[in-house]
């Protein structure tokens, strides 16, 4: 029973475990309907078809949403002065965190810090 796939046309229901008695071996006997082949090919291609129309009514949203997106951010000259000073507020911005990065080792939260610890280690 574990050998067939979820895939397979043969239905569950379909299957029956005999014991032979002569050699102690189970027999697997199964059958399929021919219907119920059909009937699995058909909600599959139901599925599929349901799984497209969602997809390509998702992919219609998103479009939307990109082209509703892209409005108000056309090339302007008040655009590329607002985007300019952006720019050069970011990189003041980076550089002051370079500049304190280089102070981190003077602070004296951090200096103390290490000094309590240091207090606290017990004695070799």
């Amino acid at each position: 029973m574990k050998i067939l796939p979820d895939d397979s046309p043969v239905s569950r229901d379909g299957v029956e475990t005999f014991s032979a008695i002569s050699n102690s071996r189970n027999l697997v006997y199964f059958w399929s309907l021919p219907n119920c082949a059909g009937n699995q090919l058909r909600n599959v291609t139901r599925k599929l078809e349901s799984d497209l129309h969602s997809s390509k009514k998702r992919f219609a949203e998103l479009a939307e949403q990109c082209e509703s997106l892209k409005k108000g951010r056309e090339a302007s000259d008040e655009r590329e002065v607002a985007l300019n000073e952006l720019k050069s507020i970011q990189q003041k911005h980076t550089e002051l965190k370079e500049e304190m990065e280089q102070y981190a080792d003077n602070d004296p939260a951090a200096f103390e810090a290490m000094s309590s610890d240091f207090l606290l280690r017990p004695k070799l």
